[in-house]
């Protein structure tokens, strides 16, 4: 995150035009997202590595192979991201649904080594700020997956 930092202030010294990033497209921006609540703890377990992969599938309704192409393309965009709103910023025109079942599988990730982190917590408290979920819809996603793993 430090690098992404100082390459931002290089491009700010050296005139860059930061308004025109490259929109990330919004099936990448869900894996980033899934990506991001998986490494909020710094401790990436196969569990959630495997979660990760079944539940973008299932989201996005792609096979698993393309599932596991567009993580690995996730992860390297992920790891040099400097916020999560250059993910969200385009998802808020999902539908509703669309935006609680992204919210629900990133509780999904958090929980899938039987424990939620508060920073997972928190990354998926942000994500559903800034895509416009409303708190309680936040709530329920997180209660139906603790409730499905019981």
């Amino acid at each position: 995150m430090l690098n992404s930092i100082s390459t931002l202030f290089k491009q700010l010294v050296e005139g860059h035009d930061l308004s025109k990033r490259d929109n990330t497209d919004p099936n990448l921006a869900m894996a980033c997202l899934l990506c991001e609540v998986a490494s909020a703890d710094h401790n990436i377990s196969d569990t959630e590595t495997q979660a990760q992969n079944s539940l973008l599938a299932r989201l996005l309704d792609i096979d698993g192979a393309q599932a596991a192409e567009l993580l690995a393309r996730a992860r390297m965009i992920s790891s040099q991201s400097t916020s999560l709103y250059e993910f969200t910023s385009q998802l808020r025109e999902l539908s509703q649904v669309a935006r609680f079942d992204l919210i629900k599988s990133m509780w999904e990730v958090a929980n899938a080594d039987g424990v939620i982190d508060p920073l997972e917590d928190a990354v998926i408290r942000k994500t559903a700020e800034l895509i416009y979920v409303d708190h309680s819809e936040f709530i329920r996603a997180k209660l139906q997956v603790l409730k499905s793993n019981e």
